[in-house]
């Protein structure tokens, strides 16, 4: 299992729901996560605009500051394939599949560690984006916690 993050790794859920809701596309294909900074890439066709940008940055934010509960719970394995697309789960993951939820706000399959309370995330903060060939690529860092 990779070593993430608790916070970064929490903030990526509630970025790739956001993309989700905002812009309609899939969660991120890729993604490297790493307490100092990370990014994620997406199947996407064009650059985000600014405003796009800052409000990408103020809904991530409005939900960590929300101070969601993240919990996790295990269904088999059948019925995880029925609901989420489960191509990133690294093979053999087992006939239990653990999923994440972030509140209410978003729910998918997932390995890693994460914070119990959104707050404990700190302040999204995204450093750039960039578009090539078909790949939007968004990094960001998180502030300290309040």
């Amino acid at each position: 299992m990779k070593s993430y993050d608790p916070r970064m790794h929490s903030a990526e859920h509630i970025l790739n729901q956001t993309m989700v809701r905002m812009f309609g596309c899939e969660r991120s294909f890729s993604s490297h996560i790493e307490a100092r900074k990370s990014k994620c890439d997406y199947r996407f066709d064009r650059p985000l605009t600014q405003a796009e940008e800052m409000e990408l940055t103020n809904q991530v934010n409005r939900i960590i500051r929300q101070n969601e509960p993240v919990t996790e719970h295990f269904i088999p394995l059948q019925e995880a394939a029925a609901q989420f697309n489960l191509s990133r789960l690294p093979e053999g993951a087992g006939e239990e599949i653990r999923i994440v939820s972030v509140g209410s706000y978003d729910k998918c399959p997932c390995i890693g560690p994460h914070v119990t309370q959104t707050w404990e995330i700190g302040e999204f903060r995204l450093v750039s984006t960039g578009f090539e060939d078909g790949i939007l690529r968004i990094r960001f860092k998180l502030g300290d916690p309040e």
